[in-house]
């Protein structure tokens, strides 16, 4: 099966390494990271979510509008707009990208970053409210007859949008989560399920639990998988492990100055965090070049688990992942700019080499069967 890499389409050059030197939304620097990513083999970069980030929707449309490859996923917070107006916003977006756009809903997993917005619900009724909001969409984006809807959250009479997607019958949709809440929501609602970079035999467990809300919520098919990692590379092991000490020192050493992104720094409520930090805790190599201690510098903030070594450890790691059933790979460095650039120029190469091999050896082999069958 096709590999897809995800990469960010950040809207300025701060990261965990670096604070940013200029505006929170600098369109320059947006288009030429978004540039990096579609002249270096990526397929698609996600537009992220915060409190009081640029409104990810017009910097997708303003990408959309000036590239002509890049694919667009979209992070979206249910708390943050009604359905019926989230649903015609993404189906105008679809339509400027031309039909290139993945929708990532995010249920919100810190009562106090979802209380900034106004959001008030328990994280259970936040998970019931997001799988209501992801039926209406879908819903919005393939009914062209007015409908009513009497939800739990939601209620409308009459509505049709006069907006609708150029992908048939709907864009995809991407989810997330690491609690059996999020399993259930995510295997019954979305076509892509996302999960932060874990040892391989905890994302074999996260993976099944996937497949089997899947089959629970009656579908006859299965979520495709993403995994999320911060590469750290380098032409040799030693220099790849030297970045990776610099990189946690310079982490630290932000979040010591007080220039850490604004959020709460106690204990992470959400339990994907709190996976992340039992396994920083329990050690910090783990497989073939997983690395956790940069998830533990930033207490287990989002995607933080490092992958370090030259870009064929770094690539032959994620064929690990592959061999699991991953087949999207989420990538983001700490040098925004210079590390997509390399990822894209030694990495990815010799992933989807590696993938078109093995699916040629089996479409050759299930020729060679039926060669057989027929004598």
């Amino acid at each position: 099966m096709p590999v897809e890499f995800l990469g960010i389409a950040a809207t300025n050059d701060g990261s965990e390494t670096t604070p940013r030197s200029g505006a929170s939304f600098d369109k320059e620097y947006t288009l030429r990271l978004a540039r990096a990513h579609e002249e270096h083999g990526w397929d698609r970069v996600l537009f992220a979510y915060g409190s009081g980030s640029p409104d990810p929707a017009p910097a997708a449309a303003y990408l959309a509008s000036r590239l002509e490859r890049l694919q667009l996923l979209l992070a979206h917070r249910p708390n943050v707009s009604y359905p019926t107006f989230a649903a015609k916003t993404f189906a105008t977006l679809d339509r400027i990208s031309e039909g290139r756009l993945t929708v990532h809903f995010i249920t919100g997993g810190n009562d106090h970053e979802q209380g900034r917005e106004g959001d008030t619900l328990t994280k259970d009724e936040r998970y019931a409210r997001t799988r209501e909001y992801i039926r209406v969409v879908k819903k919005i984006w393939t009914t062209h007859e007015p409908f009513d809807h009497e939800g739990e959250h939601y209620r409308f009479h009459d509505f049709v949008s006069d907006v609708f997607p150029v992908q048939q019958p709907r864009p995809k949709v991407s989810f997330g989560g690491s609690s059996p809440a999020a399993y259930a929501a995510g295997g019954a609602e979305a076509d892509i399920y996302s999960l932060w970079g874990e040892p391989l035999e905890r994302t074999a467990e996260q993976i099944e639990a996937v497949r089997a809300a899947a089959k629970a919520a009656g579908r006859t098919d299965v979520p495709r998988i993403q995994v999320a990692f911060r590469p750290i590379i380098a032409p040799t092991e030693e220099l790849a492990w030297e970045k990776a000490r610099r990189t946690v020192g310079a982490i630290r050493e932000l979040g010591a100055a007080g220039l850490k992104r604004r959020h709460r720094t106690d204990a992470p409520q959400n339990t994907g965090s709190q996976r992340l930090i039992a396994i920083a805790e329990a050690g910090e190599r783990y497989d073939r070049a997983l690395w956790t201690a940069t998830a533990a510098a930033t207490g287990g903030a989002g995607n933080s688990n490092a992958l370090v070594g030259t870009p064929e450890t770094v690539a032959q790691a994620l064929l690990d992942y592959y061999d699991l059933g991953v087949d999207i790979f989420s990538a983001r460095g700490y040098d925004l700019l210079d590390d997509a650039i390399d990822f894209g120029r030694y990495v990815i190469p010799l992933v989807r080499e590696e993938v078109a091999g093995r699916d040629a050896g089996r479409a050759a082999g299930g020729s060679r069967s039926l060669a057989a069958v027929g004598e």
